[in-house]
């Protein structure tokens, strides 16, 4: 990584060229890099009785997959190093892995069921641990211990000032679009790079009348348009990031047109925007696809900001398996007269 401190209005301004990210030749130069943990599960071949041959086959097949789901679940680990508080893993990794070690278990005792008595307490070897993490005993504490603040490094070498809400002074969110507030929600399930979403406005149109309907394309990659939890009804920031089976965002994505007061500063982020919508269709999917928004129209004359960006069911942006991706939004500008 490299920083750069330039002086702009008066103070330090510094640039994180690389965002934190370093390469393979600084890492192996690198005396203080970190620890990567790893997922250790109970075998399973070790606790089943003699397999009859009438089973071997699909036994066999189910535990090399055990085997692959392991290796998969540590490469996603692997690539998620530094990403969410201390309830990531468990959430994003070690929980998905438990579902696919019970149901791929549960296919063994009923393979070797089918002809011989079917074995218990495999179930009991669906659960794994992480271990060799960095800053604690070797043990699976699966993501530290919860507290916010006072030093805690969450077990990756950084200082973590906060991972929850233990320590805030704010009240509880409570699923209602109302600031001020803490939200303990996990963040949830991140997607690899090639599967975070993306989306793109295709077609718009220069320049509109004032109060001239007008209409926007819209592109969407990666992005399920399936889940939307009314915010309206207590859906904001309540549930976690979903993924379908093939690794896929499950959301909607929002569009919004504001009249911008200038073209210079900042413009003010807190009144509504002038037109706004959710798309929650049941389309989309891993391939690119077109989706037309039809605009009512903008009130009085000047420059338009039409934006689109994409949400989880709870109408987050989902974050990037990493820093330097580029999130799902996108916005074009239209003159209004």
């Amino acid at each position: 990584m490299t920083t750069t401190v330039t002086r702009e209005n008066g103070r330090d301004v510094r640039h994180h060229w690389g965002d934190g990210q370093t390469t393979l030749e600084e890492c192996e130069s690198d005396a203080a890099v970190l620890a990567i943990p790893t997922i250790e599960c109970p075998s399973v071949a070790d606790q089943l009785p003699e397999v009859p041959a009438a089973a071997r086959t699909e036994v066999e097949r189910n535990l090399a997959l055990l085997e692959k789901q392991i290796e998969e679940a540590n490469n996603r680990l692997a690539n998620s190093v530094g990403q969410g508080g201390p309830n990531f893993i468990n959430n994003a990794i070690l929980g998905p892995l438990a579902s696919k070690r019970v149901a791929t278990i549960d296919r063994i005792a009923i393979a070797i069921g089918r002809v011989a008595p079917r074995p218990r307490g495999l179930d009991d070897l669906a659960t794994c641990e992480l271990v060799n993490r960095p800053g604690n005993d070797g043990g699976g504490d699966n993501g530290g211990d919860g507290n916010g603040g006072d030093g805690n490094d969450g077990g990756n070498g950084l200082e973590i000032l906060a991972n929850n809400c233990d320590d805030s002074n704010l009240d509880d969110h409570d699923g209602f679009q109302i600031g001020n507030r803490c939200i303990d929600t996990a963040f949830g399930e991140v997607g690899v790079a090639a599967n975070n979403p993306s989306l793109l406005i295709t077609e718009f149109p220069d320049e509109v009348g004032v109060d001239e309907p007008f209409t926007l394309r819209v592109s969407t990659r990666n992005l399920v348009r399936d889940r939307f939890l009314p915010a309206a009804q207590g859906g904001y920031y309540v549930e976690s990031s979903l993924l379908n089976e093939q690794g896929l965002t499950r959301g909607h994505f929002h569009t919004a047109c504001r009249m911008l007061e200038s073209t210079e500063v900042a413009p003010d982020p807190a009144p509504a925007p002038e037109f706004f919508v959710a798309t929650e269709d049941g389309g989309g999917g891993a391939q690119p696809d077109q989706v037309t928004i039809q605009v009512s129209g903008m009130p009085e004359a000047g420059i338009a900001q039409c934006s689109v960006w994409a949400g989880d069911g709870s109408h987050r942006l989902p974050m990037s398996e990493r820093a330097n991706q580029t999130p799902a939004f996108d916005s074009v500008r239209i003159v209004v007269d």
